[in-house]
C-alpha cells in the first residue's frame, strides 16, 4: 500500500484514530445488565458490532423498537459522552497524521459521530491542525455517513484514485466503495479481521503500519 498516489486521505475516527472500543463495550454492558441481559466480551463485541448500530444492538438482544430505540440511544451517548476522556489516541496516531501531512497530503474526518462532539474532541487532542475538514453527523444516532461522504468526496475535488478512506469497519469499506475511494481498514479497532477480510480492502493490524509506507 502506497501512500504516494494519493491527494487526500479520509479518516474514520471512532476504532480507527481513537481508541474507544473497549468502552463502547463496557457501556454495552451496563445497558445489557440494567436489563438483566448477558454481558458480553469485547471479543463479542468486536463480532457483532455493525452498521447501522441499530442492527447490533438487537443482535446482543435488545428491543429496538422505535421507543426502546431512542432510550437505548441517549443511555448510551450519555454514558460515552461522561466517560470517554478515559479513552485516548491509538499508539503512533500523532505520529502517522504528521507523516502523512508532511508528504503533502491533506487529510479529513468523516465520522459517524456527532459534529459538534466530533469537533471537541479533535480539538482536545490538538489534531484540528491536521484536518481540512471535521464531517461527523446531526443527531445522536451514529446511522450510515454515506451521504456526508458523497457530498464531501463531490467537494474535494479529486479524481477517485486519488483519495483514500482510513477505516475499522466493513461499514467504512461501503463507504469508500458508494463514493469512490480506495479503502483501507485496521483491525484493532471496532471489527475483527475475521470481519474485515470478508472485504477486499487492504487490512493491516495497527495505524503504525502506515509509517512504513
Amino acid at each position: 500500500m502506497g501512500l504516494a498516489k494519493y491527494k487526500h486521505i479520509i479518516w474514520d475516527w471512532n476504532g480507527t484514530l481513537f481508541n474507544d472500543a473497549e468502552l463502547c463495550c463496557s457501556i454495552m454492558n451496563h445497558l445489557l445488565t440494567k436489563r438483566n441481559m448477558n454481558s458480553i466480551t469485547l471479543q463479542d463485541y468486536k463480532s457483532v458490532f455493525t452498521f447501522p448500530v441499530r442492527d447490533y444492538y438487537q443482535k446482543v438482544g435488545h428491543d429496538v423498537s422505535d421507543e426502546n430505540w431512542e432510550v437505548l440511544s441517549y443511555e448510551f451517548i450519555n454514558e460515552y459522552e461522561s466517560r470517554k476522556n478515559e479513552c485516548g489516541l491509538y499508539q503512533h496516531a500523532v505520529e502517522v497524521l504528521e507523516f502523512i501531512d508532511l508528504k503533502g497530503i491533506s487529510q479529513s474526518v468523516l465520522s459517524a459521530y456527532s459534529q459538534s462532539s466530533l469537533e471537541e474532541i479533535v480539538k482536545s487532542f490538538n489534531l484540528d491542525k491536521y484536518f481540512i475538514k471535521l464531517v461527523g453527523l446531526n443527531n445522536i444516532y451514529a446511522a450510515s455517513k454515506l451521504e456526508n461522504g458523497k457530498k464531501w468526496m463531490s467537494e474535494l475535488g479529486f479524481e477517485n484514485s486519488e483519495v483514500l478512506l482510513i477505516g475499522d469497519t466493513v461499514h467504512d469499506f461501503e463507504v469508500a466503495e458508494e463514493i469512490g475511494a480506495d479503502c483501507l481498514l485496521i483491525s484493532n479497532g471496532h471489527q475483527n479481521k475475521n470481519k474485515l477480510v470478508q472485504s477486499s480492502a487492504i487490512v493491516i493490524n495497527s495505524i503504525s503500519e502506515i509509517l512504513s509506507n
